[in-house]
């Protein structure tokens, strides 16, 4: 399967979980199998939304898929 690149966004340096296993760090490239993956954050859990589920095709190391995790409360 051709691999992917996503960067998770947060303020805060926080490992990234994709299907339910640690796979890097926020503001970090991470490479992945293409396909659809649940995307979640590690401890503390003060963020919001809890996951994300996202679709990677097409993404390279130039232009990777981005997503986005906020702090809980902000607005």
């Amino acid at each position: 399967m051709p691999m992917e690149y996503l960067i998770v966004h947060f303020p805060r340096r926080r490992r990234v979980k994709i299907d339910d296993e640690f796979n890097g760090y926020t503001e970090e490239l991470i490479e992945i199998e293409a396909g659809r993956h649940v995307v979640s954050l590690g401890p503390p859990y003060n963020f919001t939304p809890d996951d994300r589920t996202i679709s990677l095709e097409d993404a390279s190391e130039v232009e990777p898929r981005e997503t986005t995790f906020d702090p809980a409360g902000a607005r």
